[in-house]
C-alpha cells in the first residue's frame, strides 16, 4: 500500500520559484558565514565592511541617506552604525558649509588601511567559494541575479 504524499511536499515540487528562492537563501547564508570569519579578524561586521567599500568608491564622501541607498542590506539605523564606525576612527563626518543640515561622511586613512588589508583575504575567500564555477557561469549567474533584482525592485 502506497503512503499518501504530504500536502506540503507536492506544492514545493510544483513551485520552481520557491525552490530557487530557498536555494538563494541557503547559498547566501553559507557564503556569508565564510566572509564573516574573514571580516571578524579586523573586528568588522559585513554591514560596516559594506559602508567602508561604499565610501572608498565614493571618493569625496556621501550623505547618510546616499550611503543607506547604496547598502547591500538595509540597516534601519545607519546613523548609529556610522557613530560606531566614527568612534573607531574608520570614518569622519562633517557638516557642509552651504547646508548645515547635511552631514558628509568620508572614509579615513585608517578605514582605507583596514580595507586595503582585507582586499586580498576577501578576494581569496570569494575565489574559494565561487571560483569553481568559472568565468562564463559566474557571468551568467550575475546576469540572472541582476535580472531578478530589476524585476522585483
Amino acid at each position: 500500500m502506497r503512503s499518501k504524499p504530504q500536502s506540503g511536499n507536492n506544492n514545493r515540487r510544483e513551485c520552481p520559484e520557491e525552490a530557487a528562492y530557498l536555494n538563494l537563501l541557503r547559498t547566501t547564508d553559507l557564503l556569508s558565514r565564510n566572509l564573516v570569519q574573514v571580516l571578524k579578524t579586523h573586528g568588522l561586521s559585513p554591514t560596516q565592511y559594506n559602508v567602508l567599500r561604499i565610501l572608498r568608491g565614493a571618493g569625496e564622501g556621501l550623505l547618510c541617506g546616499e550611503i543607506s541607498n547604496r547598502m547591500i542590506t538595509r540597516d534601519p539605523d545607519v546613523t548609529r552604525l556610522l557613530d560606531r564606525m566614527e568612534k573607531r576612527g574608520l570614518i569622519s563626518r562633517c557638516r557642509e558649509m552651504e547646508d548645515r543640515r547635511a552631514v558628509l561622511t568620508r572614509i579615513t586613512p585608517e578605514g582605507l588601511k583596514v580595507l586595503a588589508s582585507l582586499d586580498q583575504p576577501v578576494r581569496e575567500a570569494h575565489l574559494r567559494q565561487l571560483g569553481h564555477l568559472g568565468r562564463e557561469r559566474l557571468k551568467s549567474l550575475t546576469e540572472l541575479l541582476e535580472i531578478c533584482r530589476s524585476e522585483v525592485a
